[in-house]
């Protein structure tokens, strides 16, 4: 199977390299570059042309996929002269990283006066998801640029779109709110259960299917019980999400306090635990140290 659309991707970390390989995988000729070359090289081995420098991955690109850490990163490559120089007017750019919607809606601004359309469409469902192509995709630009790399975007996931450039990133902050409220309630109820004499897996087993069940429930539940903090959504990622959903919230005036206390303890956590890289299930471990409980 083939595709006629021409892909680059730039950045090929924990998420992007799997969303690369799948990209190779459905038929799309792609290019990927990384800032650390060595993260990019294995994706050879599914078809994907390494491209030493981001304009040359840019250059001959239908799509654009960024999947860099954050906000000023990907506006600190997309203001790279040669990368501007390189991309083609007609060019859409899609910002799939977790930025800032005023971020997204300056970027596109900024990518207009290329010619170059955008569309922001950052994804959930971890590294699990990106390997399995089930991310959850928020797409957030025009209809008809939505469209036009719909079947790029179903490559990894299931796209939806959500409304004009921006609401892809305010969908996702909405999404990382619900992410961290729940990792939050969940360590809280496996800590019950084990203080209690009940067995954990045996209760996550009981739920499954009433209306506390979740993907959290069950996957970083059994990550809390067994201390396994390997990383898939990163703690500082986590956090980095609930202080811009914060940001957005003020912005309209609201209060939201639920997560409010949320990011407050992924803030000890990553900055007074020094968890930044550990999974973002690892709040289990500030609410055993708020208990007084040693980690075991």
């Amino acid at each position: 199977m083939s595709n006629k659309q021409r892909v680059a991707v730039l950045g090929t970390g924990l998420m992007g390299a799997p969303m690369a390989r799948n990209l190779c995988q459905a038929g799309f000729s792609t290019t990927v570059w990384n800032r650390t070359a060595a993260k990019a090289t294995a994706l050879g081995a599914f078809g994907a042309v390494i491209a030493g420098h981001a304009a040359e991955a840019v250059a001959e690109a239908d799509i654009v996929i960024s999947m860099l850490s954050d906000g000023p990163t990907g506006a600190l490559v997309q203001a790279d002269t040669a990368l501007r120089a390189a991309l083609r007017p007609g060019t859409i750019w899609v910002e799939m990283g977790s930025i800032k919607p005023e971020e997204a809606r300056a970027a596109a601004e900024d990518l207009r006066q290329l010619g170059v359309s955008y569309v922001d469409a950052p994804v959930s469902g971890g590294t699990k998801g990106a390997e399995e192509a089930s991310l959850a995709i928020m797409a957030g630009g025009a209809p008809e640029d939505f469209d036009r790399v719909a079947a790029a975007l179903s490559a990894m996931g299931r796209p939806v779109h959500v409304g004009p450039v921006g609401a892809g990133q305010l969908a996702k902050l909405a999404n990382q709110a619900i992410v961290g409220i729940a990792i939050a309630a969940v360590a809280e109820a496996m800590l019950m259960l084990q203080k209690g004499g009940a067995d954990p897996a045996a209760v996550r087993t009981a739920l499954k299917g009433g209306f506390a069940d979740s993907t959290i429930l069950q996957l970083h539940g059994a990550r809390m019980t067994n201390m396994d903090f390997t990383p898939g959504g990163l703690c500082a990622l986590q956090l980095k999400d609930l202080n811009n959903a914060l940001a957005e919230a003020e912005s309209f005036g609201l209060r939201l306090p639920t997560l409010e206390n949320t990011r407050d303890r992924f803030d000890h956590l990553v900055h007074q635990m020094d968890s930044a890289d550990l999974d973002h299930a690892a709040l289990y471990l500030e609410l055993l140290a708020r208990n007084g409980l040693a980690a075991q």
